[in-house]
């Protein structure tokens, strides 16, 4: 069996996108037994890897596919531009291309336009904070609902990222993997949000978020306070927190009781949120 296979009953295609230059691969995820005609929550998914790694595969065996075998929604998951080849925003870039293709294409994709959300894990979680501060401030893409999953969003140290040394992902591979994000940047001290959303200070008008994080992981602390500001700006925002699930836990121990138990809790999430949450599209100047 391929590490990245595909479930029994899903298929999927690649489409293709240009940013600033790059081509883009888009992997896009359904249910082969879809009813023609009936639009569905579309979600951009972005995998994780440190910014560095990783692939849109790799949806396969994350929470992602969930929301397409047990909800029915469709995925686009990018190949975005991994931070070894080009540093930020080049990944950011890539993502919001590929958010402004599922508006603009939502008819094609069979998807609902007051119900693009966004999701990932990880640098994906943190790609999907990110973007969802970026199209706030720019007005590109209104999204109903995010889901970034134990997010890596704090270049800076926090109480659970200084000293960590749990498997999977520790301070020292955090360390290396935020250097390497934000290479070339001469000015280290005051770096923007939409690369380091942890450093964001207005939360106002965000989407609803949901997550979950393992408490003895390096971005608990950044997690909760990202959920805990959106709370305070009058964003719905809930995060499940896991005894002793450490990075990446839902995907490494897959089989286990507590990551059932809390697979289960995600898509009941989203469930709940697809029957509130909507954002329709604002005509764009020109358009």
């Amino acid at each position: 069996m391929k590490l990245w296979a595909r479930p029994y009953g899903v298929r999927a295609e690649n489409r293709w996108i240009r940013v600033h230059g790059r081509r883009i691969r888009l992997l896009v995820i359904q249910r082969k037994d879809r009813v023609p005609g009936i639009k569905v929550p579309g979600v951009l998914w972005m995998h994780g890897g440190g910014y560095a790694t990783g692939m849109p595969e790799m949806a396969y065996m994350t929470r992602a596919i969930d929301l397409v075998t047990r909800c029915g929604a469709v995925l686009v998951c990018p190949a975005y531009t991994l931070s070894w080849k080009a540093p930020y925003p080049a990944a950011l870039q890539d993502c919001h291309g590929a958010l402004r293709y599922m508006k603009d294409h939502a008819e094609d994709l069979g998807i609902r336009e007051d119900q693009i959300m966004v999701g990932g894990e990880s640098a994906g979680g943190g790609l999907a904070a990110a973007l969802c501060l970026y199209a706030r401030d720019h007005g590109t893409v209104n999204i109903a609902f995010q889901m970034p999953l134990y997010p890596m969003l704090d270049c800076y140290d926090t109480p659970s990222s200084r000293d960590n040394h749990e498997k999977v992902w520790n301070t020292r591979r955090n360390h290396m993997a935020w250097r390497l994000y934000l290479r070339g940047r001469k000015d280290r001290v005051r770096v923007p949000a939409y690369a380091s959303p942890a450093r964001n200070t207005d939360f106002r008008g965000l989407p609803p978020c949901y997550t979950f994080v393992g408490d003895i992981e390096p971005f608990f602390a950044e997690t909760l306070a990202y959920a805990d500001n959106l709370q305070k700006a009058g964003v719905e925002a809930r995060a499940d927190v896991y005894p002793g699930f450490y990075h990446a836990c839902d995907i490494m121990e897959s089989g286990s009781q507590a990551v059932r138990e809390a697979a289960d809790a995600f898509v009941l999430a989203f469930i709940e949120a697809c029957g509130k949450y909507h954002a329709p599209q604002k005509t764009e100047p020109g358009a």
